[in-house]
């Protein structure tokens, strides 16, 4: 990991983990950690299911999830997985048979939970199919379906019983002479989740999968997943994550991209530093932010925009950004263009002068970074 001398207080250490890969996709070892989500379609209405594959892998999605809950779904999977643009992990519950067929399938990843997926004779044969199809598998434990042994000796879920669970079902797949798997620890309860995740990072090298379970909405589980979330990656542990929400699988994206953004360890699209809007701004400012999120979502060069409605913190904020919009008065404010003040412009022009200044300043980070490659 490269270190930067001159800010050593922005680094973040990340933990050292084994290498597993989903399809073609690099998770753990120094990868970068990878943005998942999962669809909430019939897996069998093969048509929805790829619109939705795709719509979250357009948003940024590495890796996506589809539930595979009888026959039909594992069937529907064959012709999923030939279309999806991206890895597809098949979610696996309480019946192992679908691990096999979803293995058969062409799957790249079998999600499974030890607390329901059967007893260890059926978790080899799901074993056998990975490993003959070349699968990855995923331990996925779940605070509310932990097994009853674990229940009765612990009395309620609790990260030690999460761990236990985890670690067992890890041991059968090393036993079985199967090492490419990660695993997650999740719960709801973003306490016992993070105790669970710290525990899950001291005692193995595999590679974490993260996420605080059943979330709520986008607001509420927004805030959760990133205070949870956004504090074990801040520690260095995660290697691939998935935001739960109830919404939208491209919002689950959107805001795992923007929880990596903001601790420094994944780059997509348009970073906008905007202020909240004061007395003192000289433009609509939550008008033009929410305008400009829109119109720069296809933007997937990793730049910065401030957007600030006055000239307290605007020129500073200006200095340090691609591209930067400071309000000023009489109707217009400073367009800023690599943190050196470029020129004035209208209020009422200047969503698509800004829009126009990202894509062409997009053009020419893309172009030096292909003339790079090229040297």
């Amino acid at each position: 990991m490269s270190l930067n001398p001159i800010r050593p207080w922005r680094n973040i250490y990340r933990r050292e983990s084994r290498q597993i890969h989903v399809g073609s996709v690099p998770v753990g070892g120094g990868a970068p950690i990878t943005v998942q989500t999962m669809t909430n379609t019939l897996t069998t209405d093969v048509a929805a299911t790829v619109a939705q594959v795709q719509a979250a892998a357009e948003a940024g999605a590495d890796i996506v999830r589809v539930s595979v809950p009888d026959e039909a779904s594992a069937k529907a999977l064959k012709e999923i997985v030939a279309e999806a643009p991206v890895p597809i992990v098949a979610d696996i519950h309480f019946h192992y048979k679908r691990g096999i067929e979803a293995a058969e399938a062409g799957a790249a990843c079998l999600r499974i939970n030890p607390g329901n997926i059967g007893n260890e004779a059926r978790v080899r044969d799901v074993i056998a199919a990975a490993r003959d199809h070349g699968c990855s598998m995923r331990i996925g434990v779940n605070a509310g379906s932990l097994e009853k042994h674990l229940l009765d000796k612990y009395g309620e879920p609790c990260p030690d019983a999460m761990v236990e669970s985890g670690l067992a079902h890890m041991r059968l797949l090393q036993d079985n002479d199967f090492h490419e798997f990660k695993i997650s620890v999740k719960a709801s309860d973003v306490f016992m989740a993070a105790a669970a995740y710290q525990q899950l990072a001291e005692a193995t090298d595999a590679p974490i999968h993260l996420g605080i379970t059943e979330a709520g909405g986008l607001m509420s589980g927004t805030i959760k997943s990133a205070i949870g979330m956004g504090n074990l990656l801040w520690m260095g542990i995660g290697d691939t994550i998935r935001v739960s929400l109830s919404a939208d699988p491209v919002e689950e994206v959107k805001v795992g991209y923007e929880m990596l953004k903001s601790l420094g360890l994944r780059h997509r699209g348009v970073n906008i530093i905007s202020c909240p809007s004061c007395a003192r701004q000289g433009f609509d400012v939550i008008r033009v932010v929410e305008a400009l999120e829109k119109r720069l979502e296809h933007i997937k060069t990793p730049m910065s925009l401030s957007i600030i409605g006055c000239v307290v913190n605007g020129p500073g904020e200006a200095l340090m950004t691609d591209v930067g919009f400071t309000g000023g008065g009489a109707g217009s404010g400073m367009i800023y263009l690599a943190g050196k003040q470029s020129h004035k412009l209208n209020n009422d022009q200047m969503i698509d002068h800004i829009v126009e200044q990202v894509e062409a300043r997009a053009a020419l980070i893309e172009a030096g970074a292909e003339t790079q490659a090229a040297e």
